[in-house]
């Protein structure tokens, strides 16, 4: 396993559409295991492909105190409810800002051995993976945000997920 530079704005890799995964092979299993490592070494709690250079729908999610998981080529099959929460990224490190968000999701994907996973979920979890499966589509939170003006600058905690 190795940790991968994490892609910042303006890198135009994140702005393109993540091609789906057509076949689960060593390759992809070495991604994986490189973004969970580059994840964690970042403090996220999620991570996608595009953020690494690579334009597969692939993500990993790492909420703390849950086990580690991949989904590959996911979806958000449906969100309920709305709820504003704040929000960072790697990708634009050193800023937060608030978006809506669902209250709730439900998402469908591959796990790593090539069965169908649905996932229901609310909170963190439901907020990483709208989050994630957005980077697949080249879009970013701050595309929520009303204008720039609402991006407010941190400083960057490394013990602090994003």
């Amino acid at each position: 396993m190795s940790i991968i530079p994490v892609r910042v704005v303006p890198d135009p890799v994140l702005r393109q559409k993540s091609k789906r995964v057509r076949s689960i092979d060593n390759s992809i299993h070495r991604l994986i295991d490189d973004m969970l490592e580059t994840m964690h070494s970042a403090g996220g709690v999620g991570l996608a492909a595009p953020q690494v250079g690579t334009l597969l729908r692939v993500i990993v999610i790492g909420i703390p105190g849950e086990e580690d998981f991949a989904l590959i080529n996911p979806e958000v099959v449906k969100g309920t409810g709305e709820r504003l929460v704040e929000e960072g990224c790697l990708s634009i490190p050193g800023y937060v800002g608030q978006v809506k968000r669902s209250e709730q999701v439900k998402v469908k994907g591959l796990s790593p051995n090539g069965k169908v996973r649905q996932i229901k979920a609310e909170e963190l979890l439901a907020q990483a993976l709208e989050h994630e499966i957005d980077h697949l589509n080249g879009v970013l939170y701050i595309d929520y945000l009303e204008n720039m003006d609402k991006l407010r600058k941190i400083e960057v905690d490394e013990s602090q997920p994003m």
